[in-house]
């Protein structure tokens, strides 16, 4: 997913530093050893297929997990590869069900971002496993997942589990960015292959540790809506030793400075509130105090400026737009012609991308700035069109029931917080298009050790395999059947 403020895709708030008690990592599920091989084989398989926009290809990626479905038993016309183009191909597959309830939706991205080997010390497309960690290219984000996803459903096959309602796998394009983005695909071309009583989304949640020990499991439950802005100025130009305030430059910082300024209206939704709900009882001091007092009828103001301060914080009760980019000029010796900036919103759900541009131009208040939207492929456009709001996702009991119990029984005494993604990741999709979807794995990161994205991207050993294990357990538990 685009890299913003501190990452996303599992993009944590990392709400819970300061829970006042934590509890040690249970030991590791015991795996039997072919299940530990085979999880290990396509975790590895995953890694060395190079699957970045710029040279990769998702379609190899699907195609090899493809086999492996149909190697353990799949049927073909349950297994399908299919996309807008040969390099962007997406993987569908089934395991059928009594009919007894509506499909769960199981979804993951199979992109990962570019990587540079000389920023790394290993080889960012080999899988290499050293001191407890497993490294390459997406090991955090999100290929771990993915292979979870992918031996879960093996599994399952090859016992013969019949559930009391279909389970879909997809992996999927360009999460990370691009033109053939696959969910959004898969919803636009064969709704009919992916469509579900709500989708499970790999790419958020998780649980977070604090030097190696679990102190939350985070459920996503819904996110904020991405989006860019393109401010423009423009003026005639001239000799830069006839300098005039009727410069494009100034127009564009004039207009930043006014953004940077300017905080957008506190709001909490069903998911924020249950968040801050469940944080107020676990903090202390005057963290906890606050967090308490803005649940009230009215918020209390001081406590919400408070909270503000902190960022993680102030991105959970408020849009948020920053400046990300900039640029002007054309000489050093001329006066600007045109200057331009990228504006980067995350936007509260229940809010479109077209009302925050309407509310930008407001903000810069300025007629000689121009603010264009600028669509995921990249194309910039007058407005954002019929972008619609995303509506927060409830916590459904078939969901969370399940979870808490077995939360607890994998993590003892860590508890499940409901937690709204500040970056982006598919599940705004999947949530546009009226499926309910929870950001929901059991890969436990060290919340100081957040690499995706970033150089040297590791998961632990014991970690994923404890997200093997957790996953498994889940879906029998969701999937109801024998």
């Amino acid at each position: 997913m685009p890299l913003v403020v501190a990452g996303a895709g599992r993009l944590r708030l990392l709400v819970c530093c300061l829970l006042l008690s934590a509890a040690t990592v249970p030991a590791l599920a015991q795996l039997d050893a072919p299940t530990k091989k085979l999880s290990r084989d396509i975790f590895q398989q995953l890694i060395e297929i190079n699957t970045t926009d710029s040279v990769g290809s998702t379609t190899v990626a699907a195609k090899a997990m493809a086999q492996r479905l149909l190697d353990a038993g799949f049927a073909k016309e349950d297994v399908l590869v299919l996309g807008p183009n040969e390099r962007k191909g997406n993987l569908v597959a089934r395991i059928h069900g009594t009919g007894r309830a509506k499909p769960i939706l199981f979804i993951g991205h199979l992109d990962v971002v570019e990587a540079l080997g000389s920023d790394w010390t290993t080889d960012p497309f080999q899988f290499v496993e050293k001191d407890g960690y497993f490294y390459g290219r997406g090991t955090q984000d999100m290929k771990e997942s993915d292979a979870v996803l992918v031996t879960t459903f093996i599994r399952l096959k090859k016992q013969g589990y019949q559930p009391d309602r279909d389970l879909i796998l997809a992996l999927t394009a360009d999460e990370e960015g691009g033109k053939s983005n696959g969910v959004d695909w898969l919803l636009k071309n064969h709704r009919g292959l992916i469509e579900a009583a709500f989708v499970l989304n790999s790419d958020s949640g998780g649980v977070d540790l604090e030097h190696g020990k679990a102190i939350s499991f985070n459920v996503e439950a819904t996110e904020k809506l991405y989006g860019d802005y393109q401010l423009t100025a423009t003026n005639p130009g001239g000799h830069s030793s006839l300098p005039t305030p009727d410069n494009a430059i100034y127009h564009i910082a004039d207009s930043l400075t006014r953004l940077q300024a300017y905080a957008f209206p506190f709001e909490l939704n069903p998911v924020t509130r249950a968040y801050f709900a469940r944080m107020s009882a676990l903090e202390s001091g005057q963290t906890g105090t606050d967090m308490a007092a803005i649940l009230k009828d009215p918020p209390v103001a001081e406590a919400i400026a408070r909270l503000s301060a902190t960022p993680k914080y102030n991105s959970t009760v408020r849009t948020t737009c920053v400046a990300t980019r900039l640029s002007g000029g054309a000489a050093n010796n001329a006066l600007p012609q045109t200057a331009q900036a990228n504006v980067n919103c995350r936007i509260l759900p229940g809010h479109s991308q077209e009302e925050i541009r309407q509310q930008l131009i407001q903000v810069f208040n300025d007629p000689k700035v121009t603010v264009r939207y600028v669509t995921d492929a990249g194309e910039v456009v007058d407005n954002a069109g019929g972008s619609k709001p995303i509506p927060p996702t409830a916590l459904q009991p078939e969901v969370m029931q399940p979870l808490e119990k077995l939360v607890a029984q994998m993590w003892p005494g860590v508890p499940v917080v409901p937690v709204m993604e500040t970056g982006a990741s598919d599940g705004k999709i999947t949530s546009q298009a009226g499926l309910p979807t929870y950001g929901i794995n059991g890969i436990a990161i060290d919340i100081d050790d957040v690499r995706m994205h970033g150089k040297d991207e590791r998961v632990p050993v014991d970690s994923y395999y404890q997200g093997v294990e957790f996953y498994y357990r889940y879906v029998m538990m969701l999937g109801g059947g024998k």
